[in-house]
């Protein structure tokens, strides 16, 4: 099919001849109103009026239009438009807010214009007035963006009273019990229903959920993790080993470390408080750690599994540990660690009592190699990452669980290859999970190499950037086979625009593709 020509400014309401379009779709959890279906109706009805074609649909389902990040459809739609595959000249859109509901009124119009520069014409179809440039359509589109941001914004903080509330009632509000501890499912009269398994959520809107004691097996464990702590004296690395030989497992079904013994000791829901809002994460910015003043609190809310004294001492003795050093401080302890052990690393100095973190380390003195010059230490290379890569190679198991635990839990189905850790999801295409270690050059840039799984030829591969310390993931990049290369894939900082497309802050898009789309749809990627 020939590309049709280019409408020009306020042609579509008496175009001479048939022009093609392409309709774009987004429904996050709003309103009815705006299903994908009720869009397609207006839009559709739209085109009849104007003896439109449509020859194309992009729809982004269950997306937030606060960013770009996660709306396939839109990021695919914009590549079509830019790369001059797309076989259509118009983009007709429901309104202004399924356009999106960006807190930048700058970062909507931007989208747009990049479509109106590559020669097409973006049309509201539910809006009283004509998108045709002209200072009238201007100043309301304007206006209109704006007041789908401010719906954002007034939303959340409607949303966020809400929550705040039912913690002060005594009411959890999201994430997983942890280990010794269980949700439970009450009606509107405060009547238990059910015990909520990992990854269940209520399905009733008057429905309430609580935390209550586990299993006493795991209520036990919890007990007597507080009491090697403060009667023996035992580290959190040394009881994590402790649980470890004894064969006991996390919540999770993972061994113990430091940092999940840590958990259990430092979180007040073992003493029965509802605490929230320790971090924030609004409107899909940045995540921010919020202090003290601001925590959402309701002490007493759940029945205690352990006496508030002993946690108490535990947070006195962890305070006192964890006080800011100063940076003379931080290099003598570094110094006597070395001393120690004759090298040092990012594992070792995480797993060491009384230490800063390796983070603060990198943190504070700019990077860890530049921590280690200070107290006399050149990496040996087998050092400098042996730790490292025992570290990524249990990141990299961790997060192929994960990725099947989601799409299960979303009702996909998973096969995973025992030898080669393929995955096969809903029997119709495959994925492959690689992780690129993060390298610091000499001059204090940041670069990843992603070495695809060739002899696999998985259909998706699933990249992970780690981020500074390699101890956790920066960004993924959902790479198609056609992007796949004999020879690593070099990253830095900054990349080029065909793969930013593909970067995403979190895999919760793939979870839903993997449920939904089959490979027929994915291969055009």
């Amino acid at each position: 099919m020939a590309r049709a020509r280019t409408p020009s400014s306020g042609e579509l309401a008496d175009a001479p001849e048939q022009l093609f379009a392409a309709e774009y779709v987004r429904m996050s959890t709003e309103h009815q109103q705006y299903s994908t279906q009720n869009q397609a109706q207006t839009i559709r009805e739209y085109a009849e009026r104007r003896g439109i074609r449509i020859v194309k649909t992009y729809s982004d389902d269950a997306k937030s239009g606060l960013i770009i990040g996660g709306r396939m459809a839109l990021q695919q739609m914009i590549s079509d438009v830019e790369s001059g595959v797309a076989e259509f000249s118009v983009i007709l859109v429901y309104d202004v807010t399924r356009w999106g509901r960006f807190q930048d009124t700058d970062e909507s119009a931007y989208y747009e214009y990049r479509c109106r520069k590559a020669g097409m014409q973006v049309a509201y179809c539910a809006e009283q007035f004509e998108n045709d440039g002209s200072p009238n359509s201007t100043i309301i589109k304007s206006v209109k963006r704006a007041m789908a941001g401010e719906y954002s914004r007034e939303l959340s903080v409607k949303v966020f009273a809400g929550q705040c509330r039912l913690i002060e009632l005594g009411y959890r509000q999201g994430g997983p019990a942890g280990f010794g501890l269980r949700r439970a499912l009450l009606n509107e009269r405060g009547e238990v229903k059910a015990e909520l398994k990992r990854g269940e959520h209520k399905s009733l809107q008057t429905d309430r959920v609580v935390l209550v004691p586990g299993p006493d097996e795991e209520v036990q464990t919890v007990r007597w993790i507080y009491r090697r702590f403060l009667k023996q004296g035992r580290t959190e690395s040394e009881i994590a080993t402790d649980l470890n030989e004894r064969g006991i497992l996390t919540d999770l079904g993972r061994a113990w470390t430091r940092a999940t013994v840590r958990q259990i000791l430092t979180n007040e829901k073992y003493i029965g408080n509802n605490v929230y809002n320790r971090r924030s994460f609004k409107l899909k910015r940045k995540r921010v750690a919020n202090g003290p003043e601001m925590w959402i609190r309701s002490n007493g809310a759940f029945e205690a599994i352990v006496e508030p004294k002993q946690f108490q001492k535990v947070q006195a003795i962890i305070a006192a540990r964890n006080r800011r050093f100063s940076d003379d401080e931080m290099l003598d302890r570094l110094t006597r660690l070395f001393q120690r052990h004759g090298y040092i690393s990012g594992l070792v100095i995480d797993e060491a009592n009384g230490m800063p973190s390796s983070g603060a380390y990198a943190h504070r003195f700019g990077s860890l190699l530049r921590a280690y010059s200070l107290v006399g230490f050149t990496p040996d290379r087998d050092y400098r990452y042996i730790e490292a890569n025992r570290l990524l190679r249990q990141f990299h198991g961790n997060e192929i669980e994960r990725v099947i635990h989601e799409i299960t839990r979303l009702g996909g189905a998973v096969d995973r290859n025992p030898v080669t850790d393929l995955l096969t999801i809903n029997g119709e295409f495959t994925a492959s999970v690689v992780v690129a270690r993060c390298r610091e050059t000499s001059s204090g840039s940041l670069r990843w190499k992603i070495r695809f799984d060739t002899g696999l030829a998985p259909d998706i591969t699933i990249a992970i950037r780690m981020d500074r310390t390699n101890t956790d993931a920066l960004d993924y990049y959902l790479l198609p086979q056609f992007e796949m290369r004999s020879k690593p894939l070099g990253l830095a900082e900054e990349n080029g625009l065909m793969l930013d497309a593909f970067r995403f802050e979190t895999l919760d898009f793939f979870f839903d593709m993997a449920r939904r789309v089959s490979v027929s749809e994915v291969a055009p990627w």
